[in-house]
């Protein structure tokens, strides 16, 4: 996998890319899912946006494992490491009710329960998703920022007499 692009890591680029899309193709997948008219008007753009999601995120964790190699373990890193690893089980399926969904709105779907189960399922899964991307990149920012964080309150003035 590659490790860096011009000496800085690839995590970080790779990732910002993934914290975009991925919530993205999940509030497209959600929206489809209940408004007809924007199902209408908006295509396959949410099946194609989550089916690019299932390419980015093996990158992210690919590149996030290098990058693990670099800088160590720790518990943080290594806490956001298995919550990350947890996204392509989310992804994936918000995928394939997307396509699914896509599908069906193309092939005119015959039964409205079925409509409703997908639509249901695009929702929780929608929600999971954004959830999970939520307390992955919380967990990134405390484990790239923590040691800064430590490091600004101890170089502040006084800042040590006020605890």
């Amino acid at each position: 996998m590659l490790d860096t692009v011009f000496g800085l890591p690839v995590h970080p680029l790779i990732v910002h890319a993934t914290v975009v899309l991925v919530p993205t193709a999940a509030l497209l997948v959600a929206l489809a899912a209940v408004y007809p008219r924007f199902r209408q008007w908006i295509g396959p753009v949410p099946a194609l946006t989550a089916v690019a999601a299932c390419i980015l995120v093996p990158l992210s964790t690919g590149s996030g494992e290098a990058l693990e190699h670099r800088v160590g373990d720790s518990s943080l890193v290594e806490k956001h490491a298995e919550l990350a690893d947890t996204l392509i089980w989310f992804v994936l399926p918000l995928a394939a009710v997307a396509v699914i969904g896509y599908w069906m709105h193309r092939r005119g779907a015959a039964t409205n329960g079925l409509v409703v189960g997908a639509a249901v399922a695009a929702l929780v899964l929608s929600g999971a998703t954004l959830v999970d991307v939520v307390l992955i990149g919380h967990s990134g920012a405390k484990a790239a920022w923590s040691g800064v964080a430590q490091q600004t309150q101890q170089a502040r003035p006084g800042s040590g007499d006020r605890d």
